[in-house]
């Protein structure tokens, strides 16, 4: 058995038993003990960037669903209309599907009731990219988990591991789903899985992500959760904040204001 096989097998075991983890809900024995420490990077490495997001729940309305229909639109997400085909960046559900793990003693009626947004949380210890058997799923030098489409497999491990439901499997041809397809993303095939990528392809233009850039309400803060000039820092600091199943010590760089 040569090394490069020996080492896909090992890869592989290694992902299902991730994925056996997650979704028995085992994760919860694997979370880090240092809770109390801050949620971008304990020892900031000066020059190095993690890019994160704010979502201040307060000021998304309701009936808003320009930033889905951007990211959507920009990136070739396709939609069939039903749920089984679904493909998602970035959706909107309620409190509980999107915290779960948080209470919701004593919340308001209009806080449970708010519609939230999630995706992929990009999270510094992401368990999808250790469940990964090809790679196909990794981080970046700048936090973002990022999809190498041809390099997927379709195994799905990924999928498995995130506790977030936050990536979507191509079923059909997603070109089929496409109504006005965009020039500024490559469309991907049946069989791969995919997911929100912080709009990478923007950022290296100097561009906001699309979400960020369409929301009406400006309730979406995007920046570099290492430098403690950005926005979204001195946001982060003057206010509390939720994040999605902190307990599992993910460290998403998503965060909330609710």
């Amino acid at each position: 058995m040569n090394e490069q096989r020996r080492d896909f097998i090992r890869k592989t075991g290694l992902g299902v038993l991730a994925g056996i983890c997650a979704s028995s809900g085992f994760m919860h024995a694997f979370a880090l003990e240092e809770t109390v420490l801050p949620a971008w990077d304990e020892k900031p490495v000066p020059g190095k960037i993690r890019w994160g997001m704010l979502i201040d729940t307060r000021k998304c309305r309701q009936d808003c669903k320009e930033c889905v229909a951007q990211c959507h639109h920009v990136h070739n997400v396709p939609d069939f209309g039903n749920r089984k085909d679904e493909v998602k960046w970035i959706w909107k559900s309620s409190y509980e599907h999107v915290f779960p793990t948080s209470t919701q003693q004593f919340r308001t009626k209009e806080v449970l009731e708010r519609p939230y947004l999630a995706l992929c949380n990009h999270c510094a210890e992401s368990p999808c990219t250790r469940a990964c058997p090809t790679e196909a799923t990794f981080k970046r030098w700048d936090g973002i988990v990022s999809m190498d489409y041809h390099r997927c497999i379709g195994c799905r491990f990924c999928m498995a591991a995130c506790p977030y439901g936050s990536r979507s499997f191509n079923w059909r041809d997603p070109r089929e789903g496409i109504k006005e397809a965009s020039v500024d993303y490559p469309t991907r095939m049946t069989g791969v899985v995919e997911k929100c990528n912080f709009c990478s392809e923007r950022l290296v233009k100097g561009l906001m992500p699309a979400c960020v850039e369409s929301c009406p309400e400006k309730a979406l803060t995007f920046g570099d959760l290492n430098d403690p000039r950005s926005d979204i820092r001195a946001l982060l600091e003057t206010n509390n904040t939720m994040q999605r199943k902190p307990e599992l010590g993910t460290k998403p760089s998503v965060f909330y204001i609710i």
